[in-house]
């Protein structure tokens, strides 16, 4: 129950207070409406006044008011039950409730149902008044912090937008620098230009086909356009040697994959496609390098990569031969199943139209025409 102080003036006027406070006083007995009437007068306030708790929602449908008190005790339709559809239908509207001196336990449930205040009758003006100031008092401020969080709420997802535009600008500048990272690598191989771009669009598609998430193929994505970044610690006296290697130059060239490695390793936006970049030699039987990794031990990207590595490098010229159709392709990668690659892996590779290889390659090599034009050629690089 509101208390008041003697020194309460109930004409001053509240900062909270709207110029002129409509209420809707709800209560069976004539006199108590006429009460309020007098209390509510002009030119503070204005009030309706009705006998029943229907009356009292029909007219809350058709005007606005700033507060209600309503009865408890009231037939038909009685105060706790207008209390409840009001919060449902009205939840920042003040409500508080009158009641009798014997049924002030009823009033303190109506208050922990949603009533702001409740009022003890015989009805004292001051304490009435002085209920109303503090139920817009508090409402105001209810409604100030309100505001003030869907203010932050908006900050906060405007700023939000805006850092996940950074980061999208950002990404991407990472993966144009991937990609052109890696046609820089390519282009010391005059005959497999483009070779970076296609393997790694060969193996999106494959793991597109096997469900894998966005984050997942942008690490395959980055490891496949990187994956012989280590032939840049290759001298070129045994990179670009026209002959066969000798035993030693050949163990010197395997160590590219590690070479690589060791140089996205400690990148943390490149540590899967570290994975990728040491294993991408690797074969389902363990007869690949460096490791030795057999089946399931072999990262699931790199055993990816294998397959579309092994399919550019079959439909692409070389020196020494013409390139293959992609179903001549198709059909040699499925023989070595099991054996250079995971045979799960081939079914998804199989179960890819034959003509979408022949399409991704030449959207590949189109985007590659401009980079290309404009930079050196560089002989044979060993695969």
């Amino acid at each position: 129950m509101t208390t008041f102080d003697e020194s309460f003036s109930p004409r001053s006027a509240s900062s909270s207070r709207p110029p002129v406070v409509r209420v809707l006083a709800v209560d069976d007995e004539p006199a108590v409406r006429k009460l309020m009437t007098l209390i509510f007068r002009p030119p503070n306030f204005n009030c309706t006044a009705v006998d029943s708790g229907a009356l009292a929602l029909e007219a809350l449908r058709v005007q606005q008011f700033d507060v209600v008190i309503s009865d408890l005790l009231m037939p038909g339709l009685n105060g706790m039950e207008l209390l409840c559809q009001v919060r449902r239908r009205y939840p920042q509207l003040p409500f508080l409730v009158t009641t009798g001196v014997d049924d002030v336990e009823v009033g303190v449930r109506a208050m922990r149902s949603g009533a702001d205040d409740y009022l003890v009758k015989p009805l004292v003006e001051r304490a009435v008044l002085a209920s109303v100031d503090a139920s817009l008092r508090k409402r105001s401020l209810e409604q100030e912090l309100e505001n003030y969080r869907q203010r932050l709420e908006s900050m906060v997802d405007a700023r939000t937008a805006q850092l996940q535009a950074a980061l999208q600008t950002i990404e991407r500048s990472y993966e144009d620098a991937l990609q052109a990272l890696g046609a820089a690598i390519d282009l010391r191989d005059n005959e497999t230009g483009g070779h970076s771009r296609r393997v790694c669009q060969y193996s999106l598609e494959i793991a597109r086909a096997l469900s894998w998430s966005e984050p997942q193929m942008r690490s395959l994505a980055r490891g496949a356009y990187l994956h012989d970044i280590g032939k840049l610690g290759i001298p070129d006296a045994i990179l670009l040697k026209p002959g066969a290697l000798t035993a030693e130059e050949w163990e010197l060239m395997q160590r590219h994959v590690q070479i690589g490695f060791e140089i996205v390793m400690d990148i943390p936006f490149l540590s899967d496609a570290a994975e990728i970049i040491l294993a991408h030699h690797e074969r389902y039987d363990g007869t690949g390098y460096p490791r030795g990794l057999k089946a399931e031990k072999i990262v699931l990207g790199a055993r990816i990569f294998a397959v579309a590595d092994t399919l550019d490098a079959i439909t692409s010229d070389r020196p020494y031969r013409k390139a293959s159709a992609f179903s001549a392709a198709r059909e040699t990668i499925r023989a070595h199943s099991g054996s250079q690659f995971d045979p799960e892996v081939i079914a998804v590779f199989l179960g890819i139209p034959e003509e979408r290889w022949p399409i991704i390659a030449r959207k590949s090599r189109r985007r590659r025409q401009s980079f290309a034009q404009s930079a050196p050629q560089r002989s044979l690089a060993r695969v």
